[in-house]
C-alpha cells in the first residue's frame, strides 16, 4: 500500500482535510487539554492514494525563537496526521521527511515540533531529538512553559541544538 502512495505539496488543507483523515473526533490530536493557541500552518505536505485519497498530512511554518542570547528562526512542523486504518506502515516518516525534505529550502538550521509524550519515540525513530529544558511559548495571556515534548531535527549536516533557555516568539504551531 506505501508504494503507491505519492507524496505531495498540497495547495491547501483545512478542518475538512483533517476530518477525512482523523475522523470528526473533537480532539483528534490529543491536546485540548493544554489550552494553547496554536497557529495555522502555511506549507502543506500529504501522501494521497491513487483513488484521491488524502491519508497523511504533515504542515510547515517558519517561526522565530531565541536559544540563549541568540535570535534565530526554525521551521515548525505540526498538523502531523496518518488516517487510523493505515497507520504502521511507515507513512508518518514519508509525509514528515517530505515536509522535511522542503524545510531545508526554506533557510532555518533547525526544525522544531511540539508532541504528546507517548509520541516521542516515534519522532526519535525518524531522527528527531528532544530538547532539554523548558520552552517557553506565546499565548493571548503572555509567555507560558509549553507542557508538551519539544523535539527538533537539524535541517542541515553539522548543526546542533545551542544551550541556553529556548523561548518561541510567537504561538505554538
Amino acid at each position: 500500500m506505501s508504494d503507491h502512495l505519492a507524496a505531495v505539496r498540497l495547495s491547501g488543507y483545512d478542518r475538512t482535510d483533517q476530518t477525512r483523515i482523523l475522523g470528526d473526533a473533537p480532539d483528534p490530536f490529543g491536546v485540548a487539554d493544554t489550552g494553547l493557541t496554536w497557529l495555522p500552518k502555511e506549507e502543506h505536505f500529504g501522501l494521497v492514494r491513487p483513488d484521491g485519497r488524502l491519508v497523511a498530512h504533515a504542515g510547515l511554518l517558519r517561526i522565530p525563537l531565541s536559544i540563549g542570547d541568540r535570535d534565530t528562526e526554525a521551521v515548525g512542523v505540526g498538523g502531523v496526521a496518518v488516517a487510523p486504518d493505515v497507520r504502521g506502515r511507515g507513512l508518518a516518516r514519508r509525509v514528515v521527511g517530505a515536509a522535511l525534505e522542503h524545510a531545508r529550502t526554506l533557510g532555518p538550521e533547525r526544525a522544531l515540533l511540539f508532541c504528546r509524550p507517548p509520541l516521542v519515540p516515534l519522532y526519535e525513530k525518524l531522527g528527531w531529538r528532544p530538547v532539554v529544558g523548558e520552552v517557553r511559548v506565546e499565548q493571548p495571556q503572555g509567555p507560558v512553559i509549553m507542557p508538551l515534548r519539544t523535539m527538533w531535527h537539524p535541517l542541515h549536516d553539522g548543526t546542533d541544538w545551542p544551550g541556553g533557555a529556548v523561548r518561541l516568539r510567537s504561538y505554538p504551531m
